[in-house]
């Protein structure tokens, strides 16, 4: 979501909140959607709104909406199981894993009363691959689908891009090669279906504003267009599962301040509240107070090249440095103290399971760099020799108020701890932050990562050397060796590929450091006693709605 998301993995999961917020909202036009209606559910997201075409899903809160408004093939359940949505059945699957057929339900319908049909998801998928689009998450039809990287290459047309329509409600798509995740990637924004004709009468409007968007999900987005703080979500009369949606309607605000966010829930403006630092500490007894594990973490991306140039994080002494150097369980407990963990490794707590014995995968591989004053030093000494004694580091984080207090500690533990280091932080909004980070701008940049499917490899990928989502120029033909053989060699033999997938954990983070993790998300959330069926989930979006209601 992962994101950055997450991978390019995506952010800090975000509900949703309420109402007119003096200095928070863009003002009065939605005075009179403002929850006057007591069913109405009124719900916080900590940013932005982007986009509604879902190929070009940015961040947590596309995710959420979008997954709101639209439907793929596949959901995921309250327990993060796999579940047909806009498709029949799970998909059948050939013995080599490489071919699935997927029969779609035939009363499907559009917002605009189309029927949704095989040729729907065919055009979507075509458009996210097309490499004129420069759609972020084109890299998962690259990682996947038959034909996908030759495709984004321009070496080949989209139209031979391996999915097709057999007829109006079959699907059969062609991977390169067998991907044992690639059922839980169906569940993702950017492989839901979008209209063709509507699409295209509508240009570079489609997806800019709710007017000019077409939706098969269980709501319609209302009153909102790029820019905008503030969204309805309206129940979809067309949706073909309508009488399973509790909702009429639920009212969206942006809200960056926890301190706001509190104030609000307390005058019963807001339904849910997400809280951090201080004042998640304070609420720790607050009996409407719940935490809620995501697969979400928190980590530093450090670029080792910059305007063509390497960056003095190309030094692996330097990497080794920081990433030890840096006090976890200090920061994130008592810090930031919102309720995450320090993690120790790229994949997340009770995200997914040795397939043989059921071990979970964090507990398998183990706690991996721990902080570590002597050998930090060591480090940095050892880097110093290479570099100079002195040393300026820029640091990029966005607006989120628990992020920015992350980054300032970090920058001021290790400025004390390293004689001749300088760390200069700079805050941008999500959006900005995460575009520059896109262009390669910049030397370390503090953001989030939740998985796009469920399965570590969507994780590990980001730092292969010829993955579309690496964006910070770490290469090592052994990590790469590793995710090959498990992608290719251990496709098909489960025990294998688990081995080379905990194997490559290590060498990206222990041997190399390539990368620095902090902290798995949990949030902290007050939901009123009257709100439920909220669900919360470890990859794809962070949170669905489509069962949630107000008592």
């Amino acid at each position: 979501m992962g994101k950055n998301g997450g991978k390019i993995g995506r952010l800090l999961v975000v509900l949703g909140l309420a109402l007119f917020v003096t200095g928070c909202s863009t003002g009065t036009k939605k005075e009179e959607s403002k929850g006057s209606d007591s069913k109405v559910v009124n719900l916080m997201s900590a940013t932005e709104l982007t986009s509604l075409d879902t190929t070009s899903m940015l961040d947590f809160p596309d995710a959420i909406v979008q997954t709101a408004a639209f439907e793929g093939l596949y959901a995921l359940d309250d327990k993060d199981k796999i579940i047909p949505a806009a498709a029949k059945a799970l998909p059948k699957i050939s013995a080599d894993g490489k071919t699935y057929t997927i029969e779609l339900r035939k009363d499907g319908k559009w917002s605009n009363g189309d029927k949704v049909t095989a040729k729907d998801f065919i055009f979507a998928w075509k458009k996210l691959a097309d490499p004129k689009n420069s759609r972020i998450y084109n890299f998962l039809v690259q990682d996947t689908i038959l034909n996908g990287a030759e495709v984004a290459e321009g070496k080949k047309s989209v139209n031979e891009l391996g999915v097709k329509a057999i007829d109006d409600y079959t699907i059969e798509i062609q991977l390169k090669e067998a991907k044992p995740y690639f059922t839980s990637i169906l569940a993702f924004p950017p492989f839901f279906p979008q209209n063709e004709k509507y699409v295209t009468s509508k240009g570079e409007k489609y997806g800019s504003s709710s007017e000019n968007t077409l939706y098969n999900g269980p709501f319609v987005v209302k009153n909102w267009k790029q820019t905008d703080l503030n969204w309805d979500l309206a129940k979809n009369t067309k949706y073909w599962d309508k009488s399973d949606v509790k909702s009429d309607k639920i009212h969206y605000e942006v809200v960056k301040e926890t301190s706001t966010a509190l104030n609000l829930y307390q005058a019963d403006q807001l339904d849910v509240a997400t809280l951090s630092g201080v004042i998640a500490s304070e609420n720790k007894d607050n009996p409407e107070l719940q935490t809620k594990p995501t697969g979400t973490i928190s980590y530093i991306r450090l670029n080792e090249k910059r305007d063509n140039a390497a960056t003095p994080l190309a030094n692996e002494n330097l990497r080794k440095a920081l990433a030890l150097g840096i006090d976890k369980e200090t920061i994130i407990k008592n810090i930031v103290a919102d309720g995450s963990e320090p993690i120790y490794g790229l994949i997340p707590s009770g995200f997914v399971k040795n397939p043989e014995t059921g071990e979970d995968f964090r507990k398998e591989s183990g706690d991996l760099m721990k902080y570590n004053k002597k050998e930090a030093l060591r480090y940095w000494q050892a880097a110093q020799k290479e570099l100079g004694n002195s040393l300026t580091l820029d640091l990029m984080v966005n607006d989120d108020s628990s992020y920015k207090k992350m980054a300032e500690s970090i920058q001021g533990s290790l400025q004390e701890l390293f004689t001749g280091l300088k760390i200069t932080v700079t805050s941008l909004p999500t959006e900005t932050a995460l575009n520059t980070a896109k262009e390669g701008d910049y030397d370390m940049f503090l953001i989030y990562w939740t998985p796009d499917y469920q399965d570590p490899i969507s994780t590990l990928n980001i730092l292969a050397t010829d993955s579309p989502s690496n964006s910070v120029h770490y290469s090592n033909p052994t990590y790469d060796k590793l995710l090959a053989e498990a992608s290719t060699t251990y496709a098909n033999e489960p025990e294998k590929r688990w081995e080379n997938l905990i194997a490559a954990e290590k060498e990206v983070i222990e041997n190399t450091a390539g990368t620095i993790v902090l902290s798995q998300k949990k949030d902290a959330v007050l939901q009123k006693t009257t709100v439920k069926g909220i669900e919360y989930h470890t990859f794809a979006a962070p949170v669905t709605l489509k069962h949630v209601y107000k008592k």
